[in-house]
């Protein structure tokens, strides 16, 4: 087990290096002035030089990379000279909201896909199994963003119509100020951002499960006189959750990299929204840190996803 974990850190560690050697190059090596290009094209003579000398571009390239990495290392993630604020600092002010956003639609989605497909895989060619289906094929085909703005019409903008507030528009309350006007301002993002990934979650439940439950350990378990629902939760669900969880750790690192349309739909003030209005301003520091961010997320949550291998899967736990 620890040397199992070990080496899945090591690994983690030499990919962030490589992602980090990516984004050095790319925005530091690459053609132009890096300089110019983090100050923005206001940006006076004097400031420029000012960026240059603080960056040591005037340093072998060996050098700036590995100043670079150290900073990366020590949390600092450069200067948005645009916003006159450190990145790591207007990154750690929208890290809230997208974390809410994420948590709460990790939670609907798993409480409503799941049992979905359970449910389906359960009673195929019946009334349930087409509900089932029709949910799926609903959720996969509808654009996030299309959800998002239905939404907002039917619970919103009716509603205010008629003289009452059924949910606002959007934007992010902290959660410590007050838990219900949080959950209250985020109820609807996390519906439009949970009902589509819900979709897949139930779609890739019922095919696994339709799988397993022809399995001769199903046949057996039931013909021990199992109830069925201990068969499919004890015997056949747990079969599946592996394949789940791989789905699962790649979306959690997808929705802490920015859910950047629902972000923009509902107005918050996440990461997200903050890559979308960095990339409009030419902002390179805050595109920068956004990019290792999301990174670090995404190798994280493999790791996580590693480790539930180990305790889910016997034949992984005994391999290592």
């Amino acid at each position: 087990m620890i040397s199992f974990l070990a080496s899945r850190l090591a690994f983690a560690g030499l990919v962030l290096l490589v992602l980090s050697a990516f984004v050095f190059f790319l925005f530091f090596v690459a053609p132009g002035d890096p300089a110019r290009l983090l100050t923005g094209e206001k940006a006076t003579e004097a400031q420029v030089a000012q960026v240059r000398a603080n960056l040591g571009l005037d340093r072998p390239i060996h050098e700036q990379y590995l100043s670079f990495l150290g900073r990366t290392v020590q949390g600092d993630l450069g200067f948005s000279y645009r916003n006159q604020q450190p990145v790591t600092k207007l990154i750690s002010n929208r890290m809230p909201a997208t974390i809410s956003l994420g948590i709460g639609a990790v939670l609907m989605w798993l409480a409503l896909g799941i049992p979905i497909g359970i449910m389906s895989a359960r009673h195929p060619g019946s009334w349930r199994d087409r509900m089932g289906q029709g949910f799926i094929l609903v959720g996969v085909s509808f654009p996030t963003f299309v959800l998002g703005m239905a939404l907002l019409y039917l619970l919103y903008f009716m509603p205010r119509q008629a003289g009452f507030t059924l949910f606002p528009a959007g934007g992010y309350k902290p959660f410590l100020a007050d838990p219900l006007i949080w959950a209250w301002h985020m109820f609807l993002p996390w519906v439009t951002l949970a009902l589509t990934t819900a979709a897949i979650y139930a779609r890739l439940t019922r095919g696994e499960m339709l799988a397993v439950m022809g399995e001769d350990y199903i046949r057996t378990a039931r013909a021990k006189g199992l109830s069925e629902h201990k068969v499919v939760l004890k015997h056949g669900f747990r079969s599946i959750l592996t394949p789940l969880t791989t789905q699962l750790g790649a979306d959690i690192a997808a929705v802490l990299g920015g859910a950047i349309v629902t972000e923009q739909v509902f107005g918050l003030q996440g990461i997200g929204s903050l890559a979308v209005q960095a990339v409009g301003n030419q902002d390179r520091p805050i595109i920068i840190g956004v990019v290792l961010l999301a990174g670090f997320f995404i190798v994280v949550a493999n790791i996580m996803v590693d480790l539930l291998y180990v305790l889910l899967d016997p034949r992984v736990r005994n391999a290592h």
